[in-house]
């Protein structure tokens, strides 16, 4: 019989061997699709009607009462532009996530199975317009399985702001000088941090994925420069490599010793701030709030704010 202990002992396995566990599922076009099961709270069969809300994207469905509170249901068919999963005329599924500390539910067409893949499996796609994928993988089968940019869909349903306290953006003398190095598959996440960074007046370079960033660093290395930022922000799911390998290859390389680096994402659960420490980060935080953010890199990088009470806001 499976404990929640030794659940737990498999997750944290897979974060130290650069592997993902995912649930495949599908949407109204039959194709096949993947979600990192650490995202995932519960699955459900959904409702045939929700509560509708008024003024909403149109692929958000309304609001269903989950654990005592309402959170938003949204189509992911619908959100991609294809037709709707037809809940309320045959059986469909819910999968309740958490992205930036916060619940959606969203509407599939039919669950299929867990598979567990190393990242090094899972590919980015090279010319590939669609904005809402950030990679790919094969099922057992050979079939293909997208993964979605689930936080580019609930920016664009429900928006992200990047607005953040005033006495924040108030540091630019402290700030000049300080290089931070942004890693991040989602261009809407990365986009996001830049537009933060350049607020906060950090200087700032960018990496789509672990794999091209520790290219980088371990060129300059190799030419006996040194590092070319002063602090790393990385993302923990990504193709190629994840953020707990990046961090620990990272922390092998001895002109690195000292850089701080804060691991980001949008999988907020407690246990990945001690799977980052575990790793060799200095930090965790989760995706995505400005402030905190902003607060977190302050804190990393020794810079005093003008307000004594500002630090820290629990993630």
């Amino acid at each position: 019989m499976t404990t929640s202990l030794d659940e737990a002992l498999k997750r944290t396995s897979l974060s130290r061997s650069n592997q993902m566990e995912m649930l495949t599922f599908r949407l109204s076009d039959g194709q096949l699709y993947g979600i990192n099961v650490f995202k995932i709270i519960e699955i459900l069969e959904s409702p045939r009607r929700f509560d509708r809300m008024p003024h909403s994207h149109p692929a958000v469905k309304g609001a269903v009462d989950f654990r005592g509170k309402p959170i938003v249901v949204i189509d992911l068919s619908e959100a991609l532009g294809m037709e709707p999963v037809p809940f309320d005329q045959q059986l469909a599924y819910l999968i309740i996530c958490e992205y930036s500390r916060q619940l959606n539910a969203f509407v599939i067409a039919m669950p299929e199975t867990l598979l567990t893949r190393g990242w090094d499996e899972i590919h980015k796609p090279d010319g590939v317009q669609a904005k809402s994928l950030v990679a790919v993988g094969y099922s057992d089968s050979g079939e293909t399985i997208l993964l979605l940019d689930i936080e580019g869909i609930l920016s664009e349903i429900i928006g992200y702001g990047i607005e953040m306290r005033d006495e924040l953006t108030s540091q630019g003398v402290q700030t000049q000088g300080r290089r931070i190095m942004l890693i991040d598959d989602s261009r809407t996440a990365l986009t996001m941090m830049q537009q933060t960074l350049t607020k906060l007046g950090f200087e700032h370079e960018s990496h789509t994925s672990a794999v091209q960033a520790l290219n980088a660093i371990k060129q300059l290395e190799n030419q006996g420069e040194p590092p070319s930022c002063d602090l790393i922000v990385c993302d923990i799911e990504m193709p190629g490599m994840d953020g707990f390998t990046f961090t620990r290859t990272v922390r092998e390389l001895s002109s690195y010793n000292n850089t701080k680096i804060i691991l980001h994402s949008s999988m907020s659960n407690p246990t990945n701030r001690l799977k980052a420490e575990e790793a060799g980060a200095d930090d965790f935080v989760a995706k995505f709030d400005p402030t905190t953010l902003a607060e977190h890199l302050f804190k990393a990088l020794g810079i005093a704010t003008n307000d004594d009470d500002l630090f820290i806001t629990p993630t």
